[in-house]
């Protein structure tokens, strides 16, 4: 069992996450495919299997806009005693209206950082040591602004709007991301962070009167899921990021963080009041 490497991908049968699967599944990874549609997963999991010889492929549902389906998806993994090596949270979404999930979060909070943050901290343990968890930021972090105790609740002060909403969300992960490094550094686990920059992917469909525009003016120009998967799947295998932690990249490459984000002023009071929301869930 010891010999055997885990990954672990959320989003797996997604444009990226189908990219990021792809590349785990050829380095001989066994992958657990963690996916909100399972029926769809298998679909891209047979195809898959073909591609790249690897059978070892599984999908299971896991859906992040509820705490007790991440909760029980984790205590599986723990159950079975898989060591973990890989962890990549990489679904997300950007919501089009004010949703709010049974758990009483706003819904892009809770795909997008509670329900990754809740699904990291009680996987730890299954975790090898050298193991790296990589979590799927955007560049939209940079005008993401933490308003608590809204931000779990509506995604920002006042009325919702999805832009906003999906970069406050994307600055939590990141901040996440810096604190999470912290405190695993000395377990020999790294976490970093991934910007894919601007991909064509289903998540950019606004559900308007211009996506037909959209598609015929400004798909053609942006990323495939492919370009922007390679940071990601840089962090996940390659050998010369091995024992980096805490670091932001974009474009295969080390991007400097200022101290506003290094050192943000409410890093550690969003991980305590984060971990207050989700006690019930971590403990359990």
């Amino acid at each position: 069992m010891n010999d055997i490497k885990w990954a672990i991908i959320t989003g797996a049968d997604g444009g990226m996450g189908t990219e990021i699967t792809r590349a785990v599944a050829k380095a001989g990874y066994q992958v657990i495919m963690a996916c909100y549609n399972p029926q769809k997963a298998e679909t891209v999991r047979a195809c898959l299997i073909e591609e790249t010889g690897n059978p070892n492929l599984e999908v299971m549902a896991l859906d992040l806009a509820s705490m007790q389906s991440v909760a029980s998806f984790a205590d599986r993994i723990l159950e079975r005693n898989l060591p973990v090596s890989l962890l990549m949270n990489n679904a997300g979404t950007m919501e089009t209206g004010l949703h709010i999930t049974v758990d009483g979060f706003e819904r892009t909070v809770s795909v997008n950082y509670v329900g990754p943050y809740l699904l990291t901290r009680k996987l730890i343990p299954a975790m090898v040591r050298g193991a790296r968890i990589v979590n799927m930021v955007s560049c939209t972090y940079a005008i993401g602004r933490i308003e608590l105790p809204d931000f779990f609740h509506r995604g920002k002060v006042g009325e919702f709007w999805r832009i906003p909403v999906y970069s406050n969300t994307k600055l939590a992960l990141l901040l996440f991301t810096i604190e999470l490094s912290k405190l695993l550094r000395d377990k020999g686990i790294t976490v970093n962070a991934a910007d894919p920059g601007i991909v064509s992917t289903n998540i950019i469909t606004m559900h308007k009167w211009f996506d037909p525009l959209t598609d015929i003016f400004f798909r053609p120009f942006i990323r495939k899921p492919a370009q922007g998967a390679s940071t990601a799947i840089g962090l996940l295998l390659d050998e010369k990021e091995a024992g980096v932690t805490g670091q932001l990249y974009a474009s295969n490459r080390r991007k400097e963080l200022s101290d506003k984000y290094v050192h943000h002023v409410q890093r550690e009071l969003l991980w305590e009041v984060t971990e207050r929301s989700l006690a019930r869930w971590i403990s359990s």
